[in-house]
């Protein structure tokens, strides 16, 4: 290792691995979500981004990250809406009963 003189320092870069590929299951389990429960791509192009991130994994993260980060984002926040408007329609309902 870089560090083998150096003790903290040899500890340090190995948090700092440690670190980064924490970083890296973290992000793949997140795009994967996002491929497994996404509807805007069809079924060969999610079938591409797999074989893409397996392949390359840091690469392929990233290149995710830029090709579709905002749509990912934006299919978050609509499946969390969903629920609520649900459970706002239903407490309404319930209201209208109570009269």
């Amino acid at each position: 290792m870089l560090g083998a003189g150096y003790p903290i320092l040899d500890v340090a870069l190995s948090t700092l691995c440690i670190a980064l590929v924490i970083v890296w299951i973290i992000l793949a389990w997140h795009i994967s979500r996002d491929l497994v429960g996404g509807h805007e791509l069809s079924g060969p192009a999610k079938a591409w981004w797999a074989l893409v991130i397996v392949v390359l994994p840091l690469v392929g993260c990233l290149a995710y990250l830029f090709a579709r980060g905002g749509s990912t984002h934006d299919s978050h926040v609509e499946g969390d809406r969903a629920p609520h408007e649900s459970f706002e329609d239903y407490v309404r309902r319930i209201a209208h009963t109570k009269e």
